[in-house]
């Protein structure tokens, strides 16, 4: 941290707030701060899941699964658009992730993990053969049956519970670990875009699809021409949402595509922002000091004038993609995916649910994840480190990598999302394959955990 920031933590500015205000900031900050730990989404998709489960599995079972299928509908003079609120959260809300999920892919290609093709490539191929690995144990599995298609299922990762995970064991694992996770699940999310819109897509609308494209050209082209505010990328990105429901390709990958043509770069350079800011801030300083004592920024227009300004200086001086990401990152994280999770892990625990995690579906999807997952990713980081010049980052060893693979067998949000448009149209499948993803993610997520701080704790004896 740098002198200006340890100053600037250590003072404590003068404050205008009422005695009640202080106290009600008392409650507010350490909230803010509680909610923007890594570890709430994690634990707020615990508690939808278990709501969830709880009601699926109560006398209210029937007012639980009637209310998600219950239509909802836009009217456009003749044309309707009707689906039920089980389909506007999987193919609406959760276009919001899969935005979000885009910027984050774009940023890290840009300057992230993936922007330094030395450091990449370990990561690329561990989390290749974390996909490929559990598809062919469950292909082998599920062959010549009718669940074979169902493939796609164990090769998702759930990056928030994996995340949430390594931040209850800060402390016990290197920084770097993270940086590798993250990069690793950025990945893994590619594959699982790429496999929901080549194989898990039935028919194609050719006419919907060329109108997408072209609704994408135009982003690029306001991109191009230097367009930064958010109202014509998002009416766009609408209009691109309704193409792909139209075409036949799963619309959430709209958000993707959307995300991709968000302008990275600032409208001006770091240094104009330097020179302006500090401008503005001296004509502030100028005025404070012309003015009576008892006059606030209320009654000085010309103030207020400067403040607006310093926050369009800071707005040209930062990127949209930045800007969105950090904006949408929390409503996404504490809103969208535990309302996903409500809506979709609601099975019924019984004996018959109980025996199907016998069957070839369940048996492939629990092998897959669990143990496909780890194989896949320590084998192939193994391969690459003891055959070609490529190394890990520093502190993080083979045993780290291990317990990330552990950790990614946790599938739960992204696995689901497959296995729903999977076995949409057998509800006995899909029961099955749900209960099957979360008896996996338990079992990934406790044997993670135990081999990273059983790991992390032997290394602090050492």
């Amino acid at each position: 941290m740098n002198s200006y920031s340890e100053k600037e933590s250590s003072e404590q500015p003068p404050s205008l707030t009422s005695p009640l205000e202080k106290g009600f900031e008392k409650i507010v900050t350490p909230f803010h701060h509680f909610i923007r730990d890594q570890t709430v989404t994690s634990a707020m998709l615990v508690v939808s899941m278990l709501l969830a489960l709880i009601l699926a599995n109560s006398p209210l079972t029937n007012e639980y699964y009637a209310f998600f299928e219950t239509d909802v509908g836009l009217n456009f003079g003749d044309y309707t658009l009707e689906m039920t609120i089980h389909h506007w959260i999987n193919d609406g809300l959760m276009a919001l992730f899969f935005f979000i999920i885009g910027l984050e892919i774009k940023r890290e290609i840009l300057v992230g993990e993936l922007s330094q093709p030395g450091r990449t490539f370990p990561v690329i191929m561990a989390a290749s053969g974390g996909m490929l690995l559990p598809a062919i144990i469950y292909t082998s599995i599920n062959y010549g049956t009718g669940t074979s298609h169902g493939w796609g299922i164990p090769m998702a990762t759930d990056t928030a519970f994996v995340i949430g995970i390594l931040a209850l064991l800060r402390g016990y694992v290197p920084a770097a670990l993270v940086a590798f996770v993250t990069a690793l699940a950025i990945i893994d999310d590619i594959g699982a875009i790429v496999v929901i819109a080549i194989f898990y897509t039935e028919s194609i609308n050719m006419t919907a699809l060329v109108n997408g494209m072209i609704v994408l050209a135009v982003m690029a082209l306001i991109n191009i021409l230097g367009v930064r505010q958010p109202s014509p990328y998002f009416i766009l990105g609408g209009l691109l949402w309704f193409a792909m429901l139209e075409s036949g390709v799963h619309p959430t990958l709209a958000g993707i595509l959307a995300a991709m043509v968000v302008p990275s770069r600032p409208r001006l350079s770091p240094g104009w922002f330097v020179r302006r800011t500090k401008t503005l801030i001296n004509s502030f300083e100028n005025k404070e000091m012309d003015k009576e004592e008892q006059e606030t920024i209320l009654s000085d227009d010309e103030q207020h004038e400067i403040v607006e300004k310093i926050h369009s200086v800071a707005d040209k001086a930062s990127t949209p993609l930045q800007r969105w990401e950090s904006s949408l990152e929390q409503p996404v994280t504490l809103l969208v995916l535990p309302v996903f999770a409500f809506a979709n892990a609601g099975i019924p625990v019984d004996m018959s649910v109980i025996t199907q995690l016998l069957t070839p579906l369940s048996m492939g999807i629990i092998a897959g994840l669990v143990i496909g997952k780890v194989l896949g990713i320590s084998l192939m980081t193994w391969c690459i480190i003891r055959f070609t010049r490529a190394s890990l980052a520093d502190n993080v060893t083979l045993s780290h990598v291990i317990g990330i693979g552990l950790l990614a067998g946790m599938g739960f949000t992204m696995a689901i999302f497959v296995a729903n448009l999977g076995f949409s149209s057998s509800p006995e499948d899909l029961a099955a394959a749900k209960a099957a993803i979360l008896v996996s993610s338990f079992i990934a997520g406790i044997s993670g955990y135990a081999w990273l701080r059983r790991l992390g704790s032997r290394k602090a004896l050492i």
